[in-house]
């Protein structure tokens, strides 16, 4: 095979690859939609607070809407770095993305990111002029999700509580962004 093939065998790889793990990314976050949303990851104790993912884009980026005058706000303008920790019981999806976020205030993109459900926290809905956006870009993201459901989770770790080889029906492990 040319070098040149070989370059494009392996972009395409690549790319599938990416695609895949946003992908992954896209479905654990979307579903679980509420995340604790952690700054001032230096310090302790570490600031959290809980937060709706908007949406998690092409490029795997998750969008946030937030006030202008939150302490969030303030404290990604001294440092970008954020820790997101998603959990969803009842399905037992757990995701942990580590990235830098971003504030944004471009009417544009407050409008695509804009969900009826943030009126309460801004008193002129999207036209209030302390509505922000934040997008993280995340660097590093690990999960934890089960292949067999909660139920069937359960049921095999009571098995192996009382002396079965069963499998948990876990699967984790690092999404390559």
């Amino acid at each position: 095979m040319p070098s040149g093939e070989l370059k494009t065998a392996m972009k395409n790889i690549d790319d599938n690859f990416k695609t895949e793990s946003i992908d992954k990314l896209r479905e654990l976050a979307e579903d679980v939609q509420v995340c604790m949303f952690c700054t001032r990851l230096n310090e302790l104790p570490i600031a959290a607070r809980p937060m709706s993912v908007q949406e998690v884009d092409e490029q795997g980026n998750l969008w946030f809407i937030s006030n202008a005058r939150s302490n969030k706000n303030f404290e990604i303008a001294q440092d970008s770095q954020v820790q997101l920790f998603f959990s969803k019981m009842s399905n037992s999806h757990y995701l942990s993305v580590y990235g830098r976020a971003s504030v944004l205030t471009s009417r544009e993109i407050i409008e695509k990111h804009w969900t009826p459900m943030a009126k309460p926290w801004f008193e002129e809905g999207k036209d209030d002029p302390d509505v922000t956006v934040i997008r993280v870009t995340p660097s590093d993201a690990y999960y934890w999700d089960t292949k067999d459901g909660q139920a069937v989770m359960l049921f095999k770790m009571a098995a192996r509580a009382m002396g079965a080889d069963v499998d948990d029906g876990g699967v984790e492990g690092n999404i390559a962004l």
